[in-house]
Formats: C-alpha cells, structure tokens, sequence
C-alpha cells in the first residue's frame, strides 16, 4: 500500500463508526483485518499521547464524578460507554480508571489495588462486588474494538493463526532456506498486523535486526499489509512481504542446479 492511500485512509476513519468501516474497506479494495489493523495502530497512538491528561488526578475525578451522578439501575450499562465517547478515552481504558478508583476507596489500605488484580477483575467482571459497576465494566470491554481482554484474545488467536499457517506452508514445502527475488531468506517472521511506519520502526529495533545479527536475512510477512516506502532494507537483508511468496528457490533447488 502507497503511503499516500495509508494517509487517505486514515483520513476517512476518523469519525467513523465501525458499522461503516466495510464500506471503507470495500472501496480501497483492502480486507477489513486490514481496515481494522491500520485503524487500532492509529487509535492506539492518540491513546498514548493523551494518556497522561486522562490519568491525571483532576481527570479521575472528574471521571468518577460523572460516573456516580449518573449510574442507575436503569442505565444498562451505558453511562461509562457514553463517558468514554464524551472525553476520547477508549471504553476498556477508562472502565480500568474507575475500576481502580472504585476500589481505592473501598480499600482501608493505603496501597493501591495491585494491578494483577485489576486485570483479574477486568477478565471477570462478574468478580466485582458492585453488580452496576460489574455491568459497566463488562460492557466497556465487550464494545471495545482496540483495548481490553476481549481485543487481546482475539489478537492473540490471530496471530496464532497466521503463525501455524506459515508453519504449515514450510512444512509442506519442505523449506528450511530459500531465496526471494534474489534475496537469501534464512528467517521468516509472521506478523498478524499491518506495518505501519511506527510499528515497524519498533519492529526493527527490538525484533528483526536482532534477527539479521544472529541468522543472517530474512522475511517479514506482514499479513494484513505494509506500506510500500518501508520495504527499503531488502538489500540489507529484511524483505518485506504481504504473503508467502509465490516464487522462490529453494537450497536443495541450488544445489540440484549447480551440479
């Protein structure tokens, strides 16, 4: 994908409501794991750059004030929802700010909740003694396309997926080494994403050149799709890929040749 059509897409997201995401998809004629994937990278950013002013002790407050003026046992597990849409904060990420609030001022003890046990919590909200907070918490996370345990395990699942069909495709193939237009290919590394310029930049430093120093070069399969002015490391020895390639040669191929 040209940098260019990743730029116009996030423009045509912002807004958006997922119901309308398919539409999106559908016209830049990109899957919606695609869609999905470049949208949570974005929405992911803004959440780190703002999360600071959410955390802030006024913010939780204010937050929680909110809460407690509104909640009924009427509202149906609607209130944090329509909180999170008031203030920009992400549904899962602000049901964990009251949750932990809530519980700081249930606590006789001066230390805070651990947070294993908010993230217990979070997993299980039927855990939480408070019925009408249990509920609102649960619903943050059901309605939460980015964040919360939900998201993870999907995300996980995904990834697993991709992973054993990479794994399959050697094994049915038989390679151990190949070569991609012309480059050496002694790793292959699956990511159930889309390489955006952040996310790869990270990759890079904390993943593939450690890769490039102990097995030489290598592929990244970028499932989902990569912006094109990325792949500019190939004749270093990281080729980027959107599948497993259709051409390659293999070693035993090589030899088979040069006999």
């Amino acid at each position: 994908m040209k940098l260019a059509i990743y730029k116009e897409i996030l423009k045509r997201l912002q807004g958006r409501e997922r119901e309308e995401f398919s539409a999106i998809a559908q016209h830049y004629r990109v899957s919606l794991h695609t869609l999905m994937s470049i949208y949570s990278q974005d929405y992911q950013k803004k959440m780190k750059k703002t999360h600071q002013r959410h955390h802030s002790v006024e913010a939780v407050d204010d937050y929680f004030q909110r809460y407690q003026a509104r909640i009924s046992p009427e509202t149906m597990g609607t209130v944090l929802l329509r909180i999170a849409k008031e203030v920009d904060l992400a549904p899962s990420l602000l049901a964990k700010i009251i949750l932990e609030h809530h519980l700081a001022l249930q606590s006789a003890e001066s230390e805070p909740p651990s947070r294993s046990y908010v993230n217990q919590l979070l997993k299980d909200p039927c855990q939480i003694s408070d019925p009408v907070l249990a509920n609102e918490v649960q619903q943050c996370i059901l309605n939460d396309c980015v964040y919360g345990p939900v998201v993870d395990s999907i995300r996980h699942s995904v990834g697993f997926e991709y992973e054993n069909k990479l794994k399959r495709t050697l094994e049915e193939k038989g390679i151990t080494f190949i070569a991609v237009d012309g480059h050496v290919v002694n790793w292959v590394e699956s990511k159930a994403s889309f390489g955006d310029e952040l996310s790869h930049r990270t990759y890079l430093r904390d993943q593939f050149w450690s890769y490039w120093n102990r097995f030489g070069p290598g592929m990244v399969i970028y499932w989902f799709g990569f912006i094109d002015e990325l792949d500019v490391n190939a004749d270093k020895g990281i080729v980027l890929m959107d599948h497993f390639p259709d051409s390659f040669t293999t070693l035993q191929a090589l030899s088979d040749r040069d006999r």
